[in-house]
């Protein structure tokens, strides 16, 4: 095994003498001498045209506008490639293009994948890595951050978010799955990613057995296994969930302080009539509390794997496995009387998201209905009804009414949703009218049904009944508030203005608008949450699996490293005993690792070229290809390392090389010669990646919105495209800018992923993706014609075509032409869109109707011309002067065929 090459540390070798008069770069040193061995010659370069597309395409994944082609072609100067690449390099849209394939190794989704396929709050780490791009992070430093952020000294937020690259992992929450499996499943997950994305290596075979082919046993793999052991479970487990603002954020949410602190001193005002509405509230909730007697559970249990611990207070907090639904029954001794209320406390406990009380991101939950029985001491079970329920909180989670009344109707089908209040407790209170007679040995059953689907679950909460005869409608407040409100005769001044500050903002009626508006400010404060790494406090015993078994465990194993690769050099100490991910990640960009560069320029190289040095980028075993220029493999990653891991000076190489400006032409005989251009005697010709389809239509048409970051996106797609999966989730299209974003930030969902990206061979992110396929099937050519996305960028396009050009069509047609291929079009092609044109023009002309509707069609709503704006409704919207819509349809309707056609060319959807 140690024989095979790419477990030998690359030597930088010498830079052949070859390539005289053509050679840039000492890339085009190493392909003119294989070409020289193969007798061959380079093709010419390619027009400039093309050259300047290409890099825009290759390095930006969006097209050239016009004025830059023009002035790259008007550029004479020796350095016009390399100015050229300098700018793009440095544009944040190159960042998101590195970004999107990042992403698919990465298995990056915005929902966690089996059964329902809930949501997940993820984008934050979509957004870190486009920002680690953008300030060109080096690969060794962004390789240790999303392996161990988390585990560098005092890690920053961003750090932290960075670990967020192994929790894309895909979650199970179906009930009744054993909860270890799955996570087994899921660190098994990562240390396959990590092998293939850093070390070119497939190890699943090894969960099993020694790998059949590589020098991989399976003791190394489970090995492996427990550096990743050792972090917390997806959702189980305290701290898997982080609070993270956003950067960009920071001067939109000072800008919000301030608004809420102006509105606080409105609220605050000295108002006579406020004071004697908090007064009437004071009384009323003073006249009406009852006395409350906490019970203590005896008997606990769970629908699924979630623990429930009973406190010595009386509550009860849940940890352990997350599922996305579940149902809480708890048994406990009644005292003897009339028993007129229940309450369920919720309480917030630092070991839940945002403190709680909800075990979901942000401290919310859902309780879909409090069922109440009680078991009497003869066997006898009595069905408490409360006919209604009152809370503390005032808001539910997107700011709407709580309606604590769902919790209490006996429909599983509607619930009570409550958000995680920053500081605060809340309550609900169930009345019994009339109050219902508990005798001695009664006991109390209660079942919290939680249903939502999507792990929005009571994290801690406490259950009191009152014995009393009942007192009149109850005036709920926060535990804390009914304090303050009892304590009237000793509070003090400070105690009497956090009741005042309280009763104004979550209160008072006399302030319903004011408290509206606070909501919307709030909701721009909450700090997006997001899926982190982080070690577990008890370390994990980590042993290997029998064939697999989770169910099977072996011997005992330690975190190390394959003995084919140099040892990880890891040392005990007292404070340290065991290796962690830290060390396994600055293992892995260690200087002279054999694997890790390699791994890495390859990867870049196919992202340039079209092919990798080595074709197989994720294997570079015995079951892979050997490079096609082995020396130029090894300069390139001793190069990589010596500069720093400096991925843009990597790729600014790569692009200013005469090997990368070749023309893509290709005589038959060099066809028959290297049919997949091993030899790189050309340029590679290959069609675009379904989001930079969809985003070069986008620019083209002038639809794009550029704007950076942010979370995940619903542009249009075809109706019915998740009405399959079994799930609440909707598809709620977005309106604005939203709807044409690029590609990137469409949201990504596993079990029904955006359908024109998975039609052009987008993975669906259940496993890691570092090469996807090529395909051609007639349903590729159908949706570039007719998906609406593409329908409405023709529409965009036609408007720029007769916006931006003169008024004769041949004008039009070359601006759209050079719009979507960035060169002029030849004599014969404007002619035959000349035709198209005149005949449609004709067509619609006798046909206006036709025209309206597909101008109706190509049209996003809130968009259009004078008389040709589509409303929210979708349809034209009517204007008084019907016949000049008429006419502006049927000018409009040929031009968007035109748009069509441009938009379907081979040169368009091709990069040359």
């Amino acid at each position: 095994a140690s024989t095979h090459w790419a477990y030998r540390p690359p030597v930088r070798p010498p830079v052949p003498d070859a390539g005289d008069g053509w050679a840039r770069n000492p890339i085009d040193r190493f392909v003119a001498a294989r070409l020289d061995a193969e007798g061959l010659a380079p093709a010419p370069p390619a027009d400039r045209a093309t050259l300047v597309r290409r890099l825009f395409l290759d390095l930006t994944g969006l097209p050239p506008e016009p004025a830059d082609v023009d002035a790259f072609l008007a550029d004479g100067r020796p350095d016009a490639v390399g100015r050229l690449v300098d700018r793009l390099l440095d544009s944040p849209h190159h960042a998101e293009h590195l970004a999107r394939a990042w992403l698919d190794l990465a298995r990056y989704a915005d929902s966690d994948g089996y059964e329902q396929d809930p949501a997940r709050p993820i984008w934050r780490w979509r957004e870190w890595v486009v920002d680690a791009f953008d300030r060109d992070l080096p690969f060794d430093a962004f390789t240790v951050e999303q392996l161990a952020g988390d585990l560098l000294p005092s890690p920053t937020l961003e750090q932290r978010v960075a670990t967020g690259f192994h929790r894309n992992t895909m979650t199970n929450k179906e009930g009744g799955i054993d909860p270890e499996e799955f996570r087994v499943a899921a660190v098994m997950d990562r240390v396959e990613t990590t092998a293939e994305a850093w070390l070119g290596s497939t190890l699943s075979c090894a969960r099993c057995h020694d790998h059949k082919v590589d020098a991989f046993t399976q003791r190394e793999y489970y090995e492996l296994y427990a550096f990743f052991d050792q972090t917390a479970a997806d959702g189980a487990e305290a701290g898997a969930t982080l609070r993270a603002p956003s950067p960009r954020d920071a001067e939109r949410a000072a800008r919000t302080r301030e608004q809420l602190a102006a509105l606080d001193r409105h609220v605050l005002r000295d108002d006579p009539l406020l004071d004697d509405e908090q007064a009437a509230f004071e009384e009323t909730l003073r006249a009406t509390r009852p006395d409350w007697t906490p019970l203590r559970p005896t008997a606990t249990r769970t629908r699924n794997a979630t623990k429930l611990a009973v406190r010595d207070d009386g509550s009860v907090l849940a940890s352990g496995y997350l599922p996305g639904a579940d149902v809480y029954e708890l048994r406990a001794p009644l005292p003897a009387g009339p028993l007129s209320a229940l309450r369920l406390e919720l309480l917030r406990d630092p070991s839940l998201p945002a403190a709680g009380p909800g075990r979901a991101p942000g401290g919310r939950l859902v309780l879909s209905e409090l069922e109440l029985l009680v078991r009497r001491a003869d066997g006898t079970v009595d069905v408490l009804h409360p006919a209604r329920a009152v809370t503390s909180a005032t808001r539910g989670p997107d700011g709407e009414p709580p309606a604590p009344d769902r919790a209490v109707d006996g429909d599983p089908e509607t619930a009570w949703s409550l958000a995680g209040e920053p500081g605060r407790d809340q309550q609900l209170v169930a009345p019994l009218d009339p109050p219902f007679p508990a005798a001695p040995g009664d006991v109390l059953v209660a079942k919290l049904h939680q249903y939502s689907g999507v792990e929005e679950l009571v994290g801690c909460f406490r259950l009191s009944v009152a014995m009393s005869a009942p007192r009149g409608e109850p005036a709920a407040a926060p535990p804390e508030t009914e304090a303050l409100v009892l304590a009237c005769d000793t509070r003090g001044p400070r105690a009497d203005n956090a009741l005042r500050r309280w009763f104004r903002r979550e209160r008072s009626a006399l302030l319903a608008e004011e408290r509206a508006r606070r909501t919307e400010l709030e909701a721009e404060l909450v700090a997006p949450v997001t899926l982190v790494m982080r070690e577990v406090d008890t370390p994990r015993d980590t042993r290997l699996l029998e064939r697999g078994d989770v169910t099977n465990p072996g011997e005992r194993v330690a975190p190390d490293v394959p003995a084919v690769l140099p040892p990880l050099g890891f040392r005990p100490t007292p404070g340290k005993p065991r290796a962690d991910r830290l060390d396994l990640a600055r293992w892995l960009v260690a200087p002279g690792h054999p694997l890790t560069a390699r791994v890495t320029v390859n990867r870049l190289w196919a992202d340039v070229f079209g092919r990798g040095l080595v074709a197989t980028v994720d294997d570079f075993g015995r079951r892979g290809d050997a490079p096609s220029h082995p020396a130029l493999l090894d300069w390139l990653a001793t190069e990589f390392v010596a500069g720093g891991w400096d991925v843009d000076a990597l790729l600014r190489l790569m692009t200013t090389s005469a090997t990368y400006a070749q023309s893509a032409a290709v005589s038959p005989a060099l066809r028959e010669r290297d049919p997949d251009n091993r030899l790189l005697a050309r340029a590679s010709r290959r069609r675009l990646d379904g989001e930079v389809l969809r985003d070069v239509a986008l620019a083209a048409s002038g639809l794009l919105d550029r704007t950076i970051g942010g979370p995940s996106v619903f542009p249009p797609q075809p109706e019915g495209t998740w009405s399959r999966t079994y799930s609440a989730l909707a598809w709620e299209t977005s309106t604005g800018g939203d709807r044409f974003r690029r590609g990137l930030y469409t949201f990504w969902r596993r079990t029904a992923p955006y359908p024109t990206f998975q039609l052009f061979d987008a993975p669906t992110r259940e496993l890691r993706c570092l090469r996807r396929p090529v395909t051609n099937t007639p349903l590729q050519a159908l949706a570039l014609l007719n998906d609406p996305a593409f329908l409405e960028a023709a529409r965009g396009l036609a408007d720029r075509m007769r916006a931006e050009a003169g008024p004769a069509d041949d004008d039009r047609l070359a601006h759209g032409f050079r719009l979507c291929t960035a060169r002029a079009p030849e004599d014969g092609e404007l002619a035959v869109l000349r035709e198209l044109v005149a005949s449609e023009r004709r067509a619609f002309a006798e046909d206006v109707e036709a025209a309206r509707a597909l101008v109706d069609a190509c049209t996003p709503p809130g968009t259009g011309g004078p008389g040709l704006a589509r409303d929210d409704a979708g349809g034209l919207a009517a204007t008084p002067a019907s016949d000049a819509t008429a006419r502006d349809a049927a000018d409009l309707a040929p031009w968007i065929v035109a748009a069509n056609v441009l938009l379907n060319l081979d040169e368009t959807v091709t990069r040359n």
